[in-house]
């Protein structure tokens, strides 16, 4: 009898207990956190300068009303002095500027642009410089006149900037506050104009003199969450008709939110980008006639990315594709962007020096000089802010190929397209004027690599046909010295065969305008004093292909003379060409030495004459597996020149920082742009790319430009950067693991409605990780089905293993979710449950004790409370208070409060269940304990009277089974709404902190879903499991529970891979009004309850 009563606890805790996989994808997730937590929490140095200022903040006044008493606006004055706020807000005669703080931002998050803008408009437009500058192509609008339009020398009028104070809330977690925020910036927008004409008025009356115009727009610049707020503005139906035409968003979500887990919030989304999409197309009547053009046709917006250190948002996120179509907008990187070269952190973006610089000479350059305001052509404006912010780089190299050279062909077989482009190359100014007086000004270069360390004022001779044989085809030339100032580059042709295609009146071709700037990293130092300097970086890049010397012979590089007294050349100047066949410089990553490269290094060496540049290939994209890429000079100089034999491994060093220029990496990725890593000796290679998602269209791999001097030897290792991967995976899918857990505990109570006895939550979840089947079907299933989809509808690929990886990782690592959920949860109920029994059964036992009969006497007293009418009618209908209680709270105050009630009465049906379960098996166990020692075959002291209609006595399960089958029920649909309110999470968060302020009733659509998860959840009845619904019969069989919960786990897979996890409560939402629209049927047609077969009457 002792085995079989252990025999019975087994199997009563097999649910339990966890299998060797379940442990598994516990230790998983758990290391992914921990290593996330570690890889986030670690100082970031990002490069950025401070910004300093002196703000004052001036209240603008507003009118009386609900929002305006929440929400503040502010005009911001620098400067130290004390100043008279109405007689400053007399003066407006600017260009107003309106910045949107973000989630939990401030009004003062401002001052650092506001400064900066002041200080560029006292000092005056940005020096001009020669370097090749980003154009618009044909797609994105642009023509001869546009790209040709000039910035501005000086500039015409300041900036007024405003700012609206949000009170610091969580605007990226509710929907509602997202949309209080959007009315509140209309209004700012209408009093920031009406402010200006008060002003006029007031200077008028005054009899002051009146210049200018008055402002008709407003541009928007918006910080997180205010970048769409901006947009959500642009497009209400109270602003005024083109009061806003230009947009600039900082790390901004523009294609979902980052935290997309309130239906309400993603349908906000859904409806604006919807409205921005339709703004750009013609209005047209029902029968095709032309009715006005486009309504946000004058509007212009950019989108600035931090890049891979803004762990809030992701440049995935922030990009305007399929929103704003590129004759209106662009998104850029912050490491792509000119002058800046920067990834930065999410808040950092606001004060980033470097960035907030070149973000107010961008503003400033698009004020029309003639009125004063920005200018009302949508094209110019575009080119501005693209000559302003992009570099040339991007469109010096064929990025979107993944191959930075063009098709490897000799030059016979190739055509002049160097004046055909979209964008042409003028000559340096004649104002740039050199002086000739150098002896032996001209020298011939006989290698194909060439060496300039000094100004010189000498100019280079390359025979192209001869130094580019052999394959060499293509031309390299990297340099500190400044465009056209400090070197130029010209192509000859030989005497008496000219290009037909070259410019008329001209016999020489000058390039110099083709230079891109890079970024110069830290400049050159001494080693030691009075020795010579370090190498300086390269800030300057030019590459030639066969197409653009096809048909010239001879290739010069002239530099200019030093102008010092001494006459002696700077020892930081430098310049090195190439001829190079670029298929010796392809090195390839592979999966395996990538994955491997964290315990087995491979050196791989570079040795001397080595080609210029490198395409390096990882084979696993560096957005999902980024790499540590350590480069260690190993000998630098001409090869037995015995300099290096002279003196140990310090002088070595020393030596080759003198003689090799720092390395530079560039990588370009489809989704953030270009990422440029100077003085690359040791550094964690990453792009802020997303290759895993179902909307992915990048390729696989990532390539890599690496540019070496070729006087010098090097020896590279590669390691993979655990923590950075383990923290990019973790944010760039912990949206898709939410609608996965959803989807997994759908697939559980898929399980549970399937299987006699019911199982345990934790049981079936470990049931379906079984391998192949069901595994296999659930996990994979869905992931084919996306890509049938997007070959039906002629949508492009996402990578495909990196896709199907990542999204069974994710599965993976979302069951280890559920199962820490189940067990935490089921310790909690076992024990509170083992408790309750023994203290009951203790209780029992001192019935005749003092303290007994005293709290019998108080509970006696007490019990002409429990007689009243009020009281007797709720103890008869115990489900009415939760009921109504929850669905005042979801309906009137928070959907999550009511969420909370229906998790506590799912929890006190477990516990009861449980408890009943136990007392059950503990009296059994006596009574067979009894039945043990008088040594007695009386079964009837152990078995339950039957029941008219119940099942046989060989057939029928025990009481302490069936309570303990209604537990698992509970407890899987309690774990299902655990998850829900967990999602409601961070809405109740951004709740609670109103607390004190007016506050709005919830969306109906949130409290429509929280209202049917709480009706459901209530009165969800065992016997419903495993009975067909009323509804029509599919392929001739009857739909069951099973059923319906497969296809709502299966939605919720696909929400998931779509990187829209809140539309898994729309499953839980349909799931739930069918299982209690069945209830209700159920309960009104009077179909036999197999609960009742399942509580037998005890004795």
């Amino acid at each position: 009898m002792e085995s079989e009563r252990r025999k019975s606890n087994d199997s009563r805790m097999q649910g339990f207990r966890p299998s060797l996989r379940a442990v598994v994808l516990i230790i998983a997730l758990l290391w992914v956190v921990v290593v996330t937590l570690y890889g986030l929490l670690k100082p970031i140095s990002n490069g950025c300068v401070m910004t300093y200022m002196y703000p004052t903040y001036i209240p603008i006044s507003t009118a009386e009303g609900v929002l305006s008493a929440k929400y503040g606006l502010y005009l911001y004055h620098e400067g130290w002095r004390n100043i008279d706020f109405k007689e400053h807000l007399k003066n407006l005669k600017g260009v107003p500027v309106l910045f949107i703080p973000g989630n939990g931002g401030s009004y003062k998050q401002v001052r650092s642009l506001a400064a900066e803008s002041e200080r560029a408009y006292q000092g005056g437009a940005l020096e001009h410089t020669f370097y090749r500058e980003a154009y618009l192509t044909s797609e994105e609008g642009g023509n001869a006149d546009v790209n040709d339009f000039q910035l501005p020398n000086q500039y015409a009028n300041r900036l007024d900037w405003f700012s609206v104070d949000l009170e610091g809330e969580h605007s990226a977690m509710d929907g509602r506050i997202l949309e209080e925020h959007t009315e509140y910036v209309v209004y700012a927008i209408h009093r920031i104009l009406d402010q200006y004409k008060e002003s006029h008025d007031a200077r008028e009356r005054e009899g002051a003199a009146i210049t200018g115009s008055l402002p008709k727009s407003v541009i928007l610049i918006g910080h997180s969450m205010g970048g769409f707020v901006a947009r959500a503005a642009t497009v209400h139906p109270h602003l005024r008709k083109s009061t806003v035409e230009t947009i600039l968003t900082l790390s901004s979500p523009h294609q979902s939110p980052p935290v997309a887990l309130q239906p309400s919030l993603g349908h906000y989304y859904e409806s604006i980008n919807q409205e921005w999409r339709q703004g750009y197309d013609v209005q047209t009547t029902q029968t095709g006639e032309y009715v006005s053009s486009p309504k946000l046709s004058h509007v212009v917006i950019v989108s600035i990315s931090g890049g891979y250190n803004d762990y809030q948002v992701r440049s995935k996120l922030e990009s305007l594709d399929g929103i704003v179509p590129p004759t209106h907008g662009f998104m850029i990187g912050s490491t792509s962007m000119k002058n800046v070269w920067l990834s930065m952190e999410h808040q950092a973006i606001c004060w980033c020096n470097q960035l907030v610089v070149q973000v107010s000479h961008t503003l400033l350059s698009l004020i029309d000089s003639r009125r004063g305001q920005p200018l009302s052509d949508t094209q110019k404006r575009l080119a501005i802010l693209s000559k302003m912010l992009r570099s040339g780089i991007q469109q010096s190299f064929k990025w979107r190929s993944q191959l930075f050279w063009s098709t490897r062909v000799p030059f016979k077989d190739v055509k002049y397209t160097a004046v055909s482009q979209d964008h042409t190359f003028s000559d340096c100014p004649s104002s740039v004027h050199w002086s000739d007086d150098v002896p032996e000004r001209d020298l011939y270069i006989q290698k194909k690599t060439v060496n300039i360390l000094a100004m010189d004022g000498r100019r280079r001779w390359l025979d192209i046909l001869e130094l580019g044989s052999n394959g060499k085809s293509h031309f390299i030339f990297v340099t500190n010295l400044a465009p056209c100032s400090g070197v130029r580059v010209h192509l000859w042709p030989q005497k008496g065969n000219l290009p037909s295609d070259l410019p008329a009146g001209k016999s020489v071709l000058e390039v110099t305008s083709k230079m891109v700037q890079i970024p110069a990293g830290q400049a050159p130092r001494q080693i030691e004093p009075g020795s010579q300097t370090e190498q300086a970086s390269p800030s300057a890049l030019l590459h030639l292909g066969p197409e653009e010397m096809h048909g010239f012979r001879y290739l010069t590089i002239s530099v200019a003379p030093h102008t010092t007294i001494s006459g002696s050349p700077p020892t930081t100047s430098m310049a090195i060409g190439q001829f190079f066949n670029p298929d010796e410089g392809e090195i390839e990553f592979s999966p395996i030495s990538m994955l491997s490269s964290r315990h087995f290094h491979e050196d791989i060496f570079f040795k001397e004459d080595h080609p210029l540049a490198f395409n390096v290939s990882f084979a696993i994209n560096l957005g999902l597996l980024p790499v540590t890429f350590s480069l260690k000079t190993t000998s630098c100089g001409i090869k037995g020149s015995g300099l290096l034999d002279e003196g140990g491994d310090m002088d070595n060093t020393k030596l080759c920082k003198q003689r090799c220029f720092p390395p530079v990496a560039f990588a370009w990725d489809p989704t953030s742009g270009l990422h440029i890593f100077p003085n690359l000796y040791s550094e964690t290679l990453v792009v802020d790319s997303s290759p895993a998602l179902w909307t992915s269209t990048g390729a696989e791999k990532t390539v890599v430009l690496l540019l070496l001097d070729p006087h010098c030897s090097y020896k590279a290792s590669l390691a993979v950067s655990v923590t950075k991967a383990a923290s990019r995976y973790l944010l760039l899918y912990c949206p898709k693991m939410f609608a996965f857990n959803v989807a997994v505990l759908f697939f559980a109570l898929m399980r549970q409605a399937h299987e006699r006895p019911i199982p345990s939550i934790l049981k079936a979840v470990e049931t379906n990780l079984r391998i192949p089947f069901p595994f296999l079907p659930l996990a994979v299933v869905p992931i084919l089905f996306c890509l049938f989809f997007s070959f039906i509808t002629s949508q492009p690929f996402p990578p495909f293993c990196s896709f199907i990886i990542v999204s069974i990782t994710c599965y993976l690592l979302s069951n280890g979710f559920i199962i820490l959920l189940i067990l935490v949860s089921e310790l909690v109920f076992y024990v509170a449950s083992y408790l309750h029994v023994s203290m009951k059964r203790r209780w029992e036992l001192r019935k005749g004790n003092f303290f007994f009969l005293f709290l019998q006497w108080f509970m006696n007293l007490s019990s002409r409370f429990f007689s009243l009418k009020v009281v007797r009618i709720l103890r008869a209908r115990p489900l009415f208070v939760p009921i109504f209680m929850a669905i005042i709270l979801s309906t009137f105050v928070h959907p999550a409060l009511g969420l909370l009630i229906l998790l506590f009465s799912h929890a006190l049906c477990c516990h009861s269940f449980l408890c009943n379960s136990l007392t059950a098996s503990l009296r059994s166990n006596v009574r067979k304990k009894e039945v043990d020692d008088r040594s007695e075959g009386n079964c009837s002291s152990q078995q339950v009277t039957s029941q008219p209609g119940s099942p046989s006595k060989e057939n029928r399960p025990s009481y302490s089974q069936a309570q303990e089958d209604i537990f698992h029920q509970r407890h899987g649909l309690l774990v299902l709404h655990l998850v829900a309110a967990l999602m409601f999470g961070p809405s109740l968060v951004s709740w609670l902190q109103r607390i004190g302020m007016h506050k709005s009733f919830p969306r109906f659509l949130d409290s429509l879903l929280c209202i049917c998860m709480i009706l459901h959840g209530i009165f969800s009845s065992e016997s419903l499991v495993n009975s067909s619904l009323p509804f029509p019969r599919i392929l001739g069989q009857e739909m069951s529970l099973s059923f319906i919960y497969l296809i709502a786990g299966i939605y919720c897979y696909l929400s998931g891979l779509n990187m829209v996890p809140y539309k898994a409560m729309y499953a839980m939402g349909a799931v739930s009004i069918i299982s209690f629209t069945s209830t209700v049927v159920q309960v009104w047609t009077g179909a036999p309850s197999d609960r009742g077969k399942w509580e037998p009457r005890r004795q």
